[in-house]
């Protein structure tokens, strides 16, 4: 019997990068790969990962962009220590191919990955090219896009594959059966990302007071862990009746309940929308290192959601 094919996923941070490769994780070792992960000791890759079986490796690092000099010095030196970690780890873990969803955990355990020999192949969910794939393309095997786009320095190695959702979501029943057993108040789900928004939590609950009692909705926010104190305040103010809560982890329930979603515009939240076929409200991240978040909202725009 041939030994298993294996596969390491390199993805940290937030939702948006773990998701998918929980997604894709699920999927290949279905198919028989031995899978395993990067990420860092401090996302939220720490608990997601090992809740799902998949073996993780980490490396102390967390970019280097928009947060001042001090971070920036500090982040340098991390970057350098971290090139070192994953060639010895990639070492260890021996992976037929490695897979980056992008962020930037990617950029050392993908340039060690081609210095080992390594096939690497990146995920870009964005309509937009993100930085740190970017920087990597040129290293990289294949570039798989969520989205039609201009692929720029990518375009030789660009294929459009859509985005990786997680199997809950797309089993979930048709829209059309979820609606016909609603009933009562409208149900919103207000969803900031997997860390929260301050633009949504400071804007949602007065604006939904100035609709008549009669008409307000049932809302359920996700706020981020700081925030629920003073939201659970602005709601019951408002006079909205809301399930505050730090972090949603059954999404897919969450969407099946939901008549509308008010979110960001990442690239996964979007393709999870269209996937559980939710109607939603995008409000864009606009002031992040680029304006992929812009790109996704004007393409679902663009293209009849």
């Amino acid at each position: 019997m041939s030994a298993s094919r294996k596969l390491m996923i390199m993805a940290a941070g937030t939702g948006g990068h773990i998701f998918p490769g929980l997604a894709i994780a699920e999927t290949m070792r279905a198919r028989g790969w031995q899978v395993s992960w990067l990420g860092t000791s401090h996302g939220m890759e720490r608990e997601l990962v090992p809740r799902h079986g998949v073996e993780m490796d980490t490396i102390v690092f967390s970019g280097l962009r928009g947060k001042g000099l001090m971070h920036t010095v500090k982040g340098a030196w991390r970057l350098a220590t971290s090139f070192v970690r994953c060639f010895n780890i990639l070492g260890r873990r021996n992976p037929d191919v490695v897979l980056g969803m992008g962020g930037y955990v990617t950029v050392p355990g993908g340039a060690m990955a081609r210095l080992r020999g390594k096939p690497l192949v990146l995920v870009n969910a964005d309509a937009a090219l993100l930085l740190s794939n970017k920087t990597l393309t040129p290293l990289a095997d294949r570039v798989l896009f969520g989205f039609p786009a201009d692929f720029g320095a990518a375009a030789a190695k660009a294929e459009v594959t859509g985005n990786p959702v997680r199997r809950e979501i797309t089993s979930l029943a048709p829209p059309a059966t979820r609606y016909a057993g609603h009933g009562g108040p409208l149900r919103i789900l207000v969803v900031g990302g997997s860390l929260g928004a301050k633009v949504l939590n400071d804007n949602v609950p007065a604006a939904l007071a100035r609709l008549p009692v009669q008409a307000r909705p049932v809302v359920t926010h996700q706020s981020g862990k700081q925030h629920i104190a003073a939201l659970t305040s602005a709601y019951e103010a408002a006079g909205v009746q809301a399930e505050v809560v730090d972090f949603i982890d059954d999404m897919p329930r969450r969407y099946a309940e939901a008549d509308l979603v008010i979110c960001r515009a990442g690239a996964i939240t979007v393709s999870e929308l269209t996937a559980a076929g939710v109607a939603s409200v995008l409000v864009p991240l606009a002031v992040s290192t680029t304006s992929h978040q812009i790109d996704n909202a004007k393409w679902m725009g663009a293209n009849g959601a």
